[in-house]
């Protein structure tokens, strides 16, 4: 079944960078935001502005609405471009609208975003065929200046997505393939969930910048002037751990650096380098983006609750250490006065709390 019709729920960087492209390419979108001050702001302008290599867009969304069903009830692609933090309530409250053969694109997944998306759904009593799959990251790196405004930097390539259970990747992203053309097939969830790049990198930057956030403001380049040699060396200790819990999986590890490289955000040289410092350090997307005001920001919470928490428990599950990841999580934990570990994505949440690792890699192809 070709896809026409598109739900976007968020209204972030994210939502509003899909929600204007693909109006703009054809598609009818629909876009959602649970703020109704944030989607009545943007149905009182009645566009969307897309910046993109010096040119300005004005796109005109299908629906724009704070009201779930009219927003996904018909939709052949239902795109949750939304922090982790709200996949609870979007699976709670899209539970009784969805319908047989509607796609979710998790863009991004995070880590073990699908496996929770999905226990979420059959707990609630789900029992429409949907199809569910996740991507690496976003598929833009944008960011909005403003209300109603986004600007792309760059269109992400050879974005990884997998769906779950995993023996529906091909048919899957091959539909999608329509929508994002860069995209590409990854073995499973796990491999893009422990491809996240943004739990590698942002809670080792904001805790090491701790000081210079509160005294600042965030009046800095969090990747340019942020990340130093010695931050970039906490973030390749993260990337060793990472690496092991991987092949422990049984898949092929990809260095931080290939995962950056590959997505366009980085250059040849800083990938041959093999230093996550010299990686960020020239990423010319990241170039200008300034560091977040304060550490109660998304890549504290997201990053450490649905990125390095479901990290080290599956760590856990395979038998792999992970010292680092854990007291970059404890002291996350004690930053914000957040336990983390018990409010991020554990095994319970993400439905394999009774799973022996010898079984895990049919459950992610086959599923419950």
């Amino acid at each position: 079944m070709s896809i026409q019709k598109i739900a976007v729920l968020g209204a972030g960087n994210g939502g509003c960078a899909a929600a204007a492209d693909l109006t703009l390419r054809g598609f009818q979108v629909r876009l959602f935001s649970r703020s109704e001050s944030t989607i009545a702001n943007l149905a009182k302008r009645g566009e969307i502005e897309l910046i993109e290599g010096g040119a300005m867009k004005s796109a005109q969304p299908y629906l724009m609405s704070a009201h779930l069903a009219p927003v996904v009830q018909g939709a052949d692609l239902i795109i949750v471009a939304a922090p982790a933090v709200a996949h609870e309530y979007l699976a709670g409250n899209l539970a009784e609208y969805l319908a047989n053969g509607q796609r979710i694109l998790l863009n991004p997944g995070h880590t073990g975003g699908s496996l929770h998306f999905y226990d979420l759904l059959r707990r609630l009593g789900c029992r429409a065929e949907i199809q569910l799959c996740e991507t690496v990251t976003l598929t833009y790196i944008c960011r909005m200046p403003e209300p109603g405004k986004v600007e792309i930097y760059r269109r992400t390539t050879q974005l990884r997505c997998a769906a779950f259970p995993g023996k529906h990747t091909g048919e899957l992203v091959q539909d999608i393939q329509a929508v994002f053309p860069n995209i590409v097939a990854a073995q499973n969830v796990l491999e893009t969930g422990f491809s996240n790049i943004n739990a590698i990198m942002h809670p080792a930057g904001m805790l090491g910048n701790a000081g210079w956030i509160e005294k600042t403001g965030g009046n800095f380049l969090w990747y340019r002037e942020g990340v130093t040699p010695a931050i970039g060396a906490w973030i390749d200790a993260v990337d060793a751990e990472r690496a092991a819990i991987v092949r422990a999986l049984g898949l092929e590890p990809l260095r931080f650096v290939d995962i950056f490289f590959q997505a366009g955000l980085t250059t040849v040289e800083a990938r041959e380098s093999g230093s996550a410092y010299q990686a960020i350090h020239n990423s010319e997307p990241n170039r200008t983006i300034k560091s977040p005001p304060s550490l109660d920001h998304r890549y504290i919470r997201e990053d450490i609750a649905y990125g390095l928490v479901p990290m080290t428990e599956i760590g856990r599950l395979v038998g792999v250490q992970t010292p680092v990841m854990n007291s970059l999580i404890t002291l996350g934990s004690a930053a914000l006065g957040v336990d983390f570990r018990a409010e991020g994505l554990t095994l319970v949440k993400m439905g394999l709390a009774k799973m022996a690792a010898a079984d895990l890699s049919k459950f992610l192809r086959d599923g419950t």
